[in-house]
């Protein structure tokens, strides 16, 4: 290994928990020397669950063994290969997640077919019996089951053979959402089979995990979006759970559930677009969570209230006027020990005028390891400035991060920020850029502290419904709406990007690259 290889390493690494670094090798060592069997019992449950399905999941199973995730549909003929894996993991999960049980227009009848195929297949399963695709069938199979009052001793044996696996393999080598998810399962699996042992291990992660991840201003601490409805959606479903189901009294617990969901509300009121659109920063992409507009209408169901938290240590701040909304990130990467959704995107931003997105993040089409991720993931994918080729955060191996910038001297009044970035000190340089939103006009003013003899570029990503008709080398028209650049630049370029229209999914756009010296000044205006 040469030695930048080693640096890289080290400079991602260094970040973890110890905890982390303790189960990466405890599962290492246990699960090379020693190989635990489970056999399926015989449960029998005593009592049903009540539920009732507010949010539907997004239709995937289109019948007659047709299933379609992350827009690619797969036909099986006979039988299904749950360990189908042409399409990369990412896909493999998603058949195994078993969503489609609680989709719209699907029988029980089908259902409970493919259950038993499943179950059928149990000894063959590959993914499918990785703790976070356990954590996220079982809820599956739980409501389910529950919904439709089905007893059925094999599968419920299965499912609590499932739940032993993932006891023996919570993730607390990765932390993050995917810890939070094995605990919201946990507590599924528990009150469905009224389990002391799942339940305790549920309470134990749900309030150390929630206490940790969910910020001060409601924001899920790896800042995606996208993510943060994932997650709230299954906040809302373990209060429905406890509410519905009082033959285990946990009113404390539900009260910190209830607290931890309200204020995950207000950010995602404070980032959703009037629209009912969210931004697409980090690891974001559309037709995978619930919608804005969903979640709130399930809170609303449950009765619960969410006061206005101003945006603080998520890193995210909103501008609105009459015109404008604006998303802006002037926020350090989070969590430093599990940084895998993160981007190097540090001051990028989006821009929506009346409703309609004009300067957006192009979102994120591919979780495999390959070059489509790593661009993505790129400064040069996101609404800042780029020096030369340089990354502002490095990014690799599809979900690891070394180096990492670092956001300081922010200064704030109302539609109004300044910040400075590091990212390029090995450069010799400093980033600063001023956001000021009034009600007709939206300015960016970045600043390059230091010298360098690389290409300075301010880069721009518009919606590709946005249509650029450049008017002089200074003022470009973007639909009802005029771009005018002012300060020492060199030149212009106008170019094609990918934006993503969901997972395997593009649309062509229009970025636009400015060449500059020292200092920059951008105004966007209404005609």
């Amino acid at each position: 290994m040469d030695r930048s290889k080693i640096i890289t390493l080290y400079d991602t690494i260094k970040y973890l928990k110890p905890v982390q670094v303790y189960y990466r090798l405890y599962y290492l060592l246990r699960n090379r020397f020693y190989k635990k069997s489970y056999s399926n019992k015989e449960i029998d449950r005593v009592i049903d669950l009540l539920w009732s399905d507010e949010v539907f999941n997004n239709t995937s199973y289109l019948g007659a063994n047709k299933f379609e995730f992350l827009n690619i549909p797969v036909s099986f003929n006979k039988k299904i290969n749950w360990n189908y894996s042409e399409f990369g993991k990412l896909w493999t999960y998603n058949l195994n997640y078993f969503d489609f049980l609680n989709q719209k227009n699907i029988s029980v009848d089908s259902c409970l077919e493919l259950i038993k195929d499943y179950i059928n297949q149990d000894s063959t399963l590959l993914d499918g019996k990785e703790p976070y695709v356990i954590s996220l069938r079982g809820i599956n199979w739980v409501k389910f089951l529950s919904k439709n009052t089905i007893k059925d001793k094999i599968i419920d044996g299965t499912l609590y053979h499932h739940y032993e696996i993932l006891l023996d393999n919570l993730e607390y080598h990765l932390l993050g959402n995917h810890l939070l998810e094995n605990g919201f399962s946990l507590l599924f699996g528990g009150y469905y089979f009224q389990d002391e042992k799942l339940l305790d291990t549920a309470r134990k992660i749900l309030k150390s995990e929630l206490e940790e991840q969910i910020l001060k201003d409601g924001g899920h601490y790896e800042l995606s979006p996208m993510y943060h409805q994932i997650l709230l959606g299954r906040l809302l479903d373990c209060i429905q759970l406890m509410r519905r189901n009082e033959q285990i009294n946990d009113r404390n617990l539900l009260s910190f559930l209830e607290e931890k969901a309200s204020s995950m509300l207000s950010w995602l009121n404070n980032l959703t677009y009037k629209n009912g659109n969210i931004p697409l920063l980090n690891d974001s992409s559309t037709g995978i969570a619930p919608a804005s507009k969903e979640l709130f209408s399930y809170a609303k169901s449950l009765h619960l209230n969410w006061k206005n938290i101003k945006l603080s240590d998520s890193g995210y701040r909103n501008f609105k006027s009459d015109i404008f909304e604006v998303v802006i990130d002037v926020g350090d990467i989070q969590p430093s020990y599990q940084p895998g959704h993160a981007h190097s995107d540090t001051f990028s931003f989006e821009l929506y005028a009346q409703n309609i997105p004009i300067i957006v993040d192009p979102g994120v089409s591919t979780y495999e390891k390959n070059e489509r991720r790593q661009k993505e993931r790129g400064t040069h994918y996101h609404n800042t400035v780029q020096l030369g080729n340089l990354e502002q955060t490095q990014v690799w191996g599809g979900f690891r991060v070394a180096k990492r910038a670092k956001v300081f001297g922010v200064i704030e009044d109302e539609n109004k920020v300044l910040a400075k970035h590091d990212g390029y000190k090995n450069r010799g340089v400093i980033h600063s850029r001023q956001f000021h939103l009034d009600r007709n006009t939206f300015s960016i003013k970045d600043s390059l502290e230091g010298k360098s003899s690389l290409d300075k570029k301010m880069i721009l990503h518009f919606h590709p419904d946005v249509k650029i008709n450049e008017i002089s080398k200074s003022q470009f028209q973007l639909n009802n709406l005029i771009l005018n650049l002012r300060g020492q630049y060199d030149k212009v370029v106008i170019q094609d990007y990918e934006f993503s229209m969901g997972f395997n999914k593009t649309r062509k756009g229009k970025k636009i690259m400015v060449f500059f010296n020292r200092e920059l000044e951008t105004r966007i205006t209404e005609i």
